[in-house]
């Protein structure tokens, strides 16, 4: 219980020094976060907030995938890669969201991430693109699902 609520201190520490604008100190202080959790989400909120900032994210981005994937229970690593994958997707970075998906191993919510990255690219006029991201999709629910979108869309 002790680890948790220095987890969540350290964790609140991490978004003060993001707010202000120190994300060097931010990340070297995310990776003393005992709790894998919370750990990743100190370095998702971080990478999400340089990239808002169209600083450059790269780093940030790296250490908040390696984060997610350090959390042992698998649940809660997708979870926290999903999370990440929709945040840069709603920053309009859809190159990312696609990239992150890449590291979900489990089939049905990598499927679900890059459909909605293809039913983003369809709204901004990359139909094209949609459509070779919607044929790649492996779970058939989820490609029947991003195909019948595109179509209302269109």
């Amino acid at each position: 219980m002790q680890e948790w609520y220095r987890s969540r201190a350290l964790y609140e520490a991490v978004l003060k020094l993001v707010n202000s604008g120190k994300t060097g100190e931010a990340l070297q202080m995310a990776d003393g976060i005992p709790d894998k959790v919370i750990r990743s989400k100190a370095f998702s909120h971080i990478a999400v907030e340089v990239a808002r900032r169209g600083q450059d994210y790269g780093e940030a981005l790296d250490r908040a995938i390696k984060a997610a994937l350090d959390i042992e229970n698998h649940d809660e690593s997708t979870k926290a890669l999903m999370s990440l994958a929709f945040e840069f997707l709603n920053l309009g970075k859809p190159d990312e969201a696609m990239r992150i998906s890449g590291y979900i191993t489990d089939l049905s919510n990598r499927s679900k991430v890059e459909a909605e990255v293809a039913l983003a690219l369809a709204k901004a006029g990359k139909v094209s693109e949609a459509m070779e991201i919607i044929n790649g999709i492996m779970d058939d629910d989820v490609k029947t699902w991003a195909m019948s979108r595109l179509a209302s869309q269109l």
